[in-house]
C-alpha cells in the first residue's frame, strides 16, 4: 500500500516559501464561501505534463510577479483537503524556498478564481504564523523553514 491509495485524485502542486530580507514569509489569505478563512504559501497545481520545478517557476511569476529560479525542492507534504472548487483531493505538494531582496509583489497575473478567493497577502514572521488566529497551511511551515535553514 502506498501513500496515495485513498481513491481521491492526486493533486500535484508546487508551493513557494517566499522569504524577504527580514525573514518574513509571504502568505495569501483565502476566503472561500462556507469555509473559515485560511492562509497558504504561494503556489498551485501542476499543469498536465509539467514538472514540479516548472510549476514552481510558473506559479511564482503568476502569483507574485517574481521571475527567478525557485531552487531545489526542500520539503514534501501529502495532505488531504477539499480544493476551493469543492473537490476532495490527496495532494502531493513540493516546497521551494525563495529568498527575495524586496518585500514587493505583483498580483496582476492572478487568475479570475485567484482574484476572487485570494483576498489578501501579507508578510509574517514565524512567531506571528505560530500564533495566528486563522488557519495556516502547511501546519508545519515553521518546521519546514527551520529544517531548510539548518541544511
Amino acid at each position: 500500500m502506498n501513500e496515495f491509495t485513498s481513491g481521491k485524485r492526486v493533486r500535484r502542486s508546487a508551493r513557494l516559501i517566499v522569504i524577504d530580507p527580514l525573514n518574513r514569509i509571504l502568505m495569501f489569505r483565502f476566503d472561500v464561501a462556507g469555509r473559515p478563512p485560511f492562509w497558504v504559501t504561494a503556489g498551485g497545481e501542476c499543469e498536465p505534463g509539467e514538472s514540479f520545478e516548472e510549476a514552481a517557476r510558473r506559479e511564482l511569476l503568476e502569483e507574485t510577479g517574481i521571475a527567478t529560479d525557485p531552487g531545489a525542492q526542500i520539503a514534501r507534504t501529502t495532505p488531504e483537503f477539499v480544493t476551493v472548487e469543492g473537490e476532495p483531493v490527496r495532494a502531493d505538494e513540493r516546497y521551494y524556498l525563495v529568498p527575495v531582496q524586496e518585500a514587493e509583489i505583483d498580483t496582476s497575473r492572478h487568475t479570475e478564481l485567484e482574484q476572487k478567493v485570494m483576498t489578501q497577502h501579507r508578510w509574517f514572521n514565524l512567531t506571528e504564523l505560530k500564533n495566528w488566529h486563522e488557519a495556516v497551511f502547511p501546519e508545519n511551515l515553521a518546521e519546514i523553514i527551520r529544517q531548510a535553514s539548518s541544511s
